[in-house]
């Protein structure tokens, strides 16, 4: 349960930061709409996780979902780059994660 609502929480937090990129190209009232919802559910869902996963974990996970998600989204939806490298940064920041969730187990 608390897995599903850290993974909940990153996605959230998507939601959120597309409200912010909604503004900014000109939809105002959808993307404070998004905003607000999104990041708010974000924080209570990290905060009703982190009730039994550790900060850091949790942390990483958080960060590391909303990194990854934000950075696909830019590029299949907002024309973002797709090149190798931009690519094999988005695997380090997974492998990261897996290997700290690895290593404190």
């Amino acid at each position: 349960m608390y897995w599903l609502a850290l993974i909940a929480s990153g996605l959230m937090e998507v939601v959120g930061v597309t409200g912010i990129e909604k503004i900014n190209r000109g939809s105002r009232p959808l993307g404070l709409a998004l905003l607000v919802v999104g990041f708010g559910m974000s924080l209570a869902l990290i905060a009703f996780a982190m009730r039994d996963i550790p900060l850091g974990i949790a942390y990483a996970v958080f960060t590391a979902i909303g990194t990854v998600a934000s950075a696909t989204l830019g590029m299949l939806c907002w024309g973002e780059p797709r090149s190798p490298a931009r690519l094999g940064y988005i695997a380090l920041i997974i492998a990261s994660v897996v290997g700290l969730k690895l290593v404190s187990a």
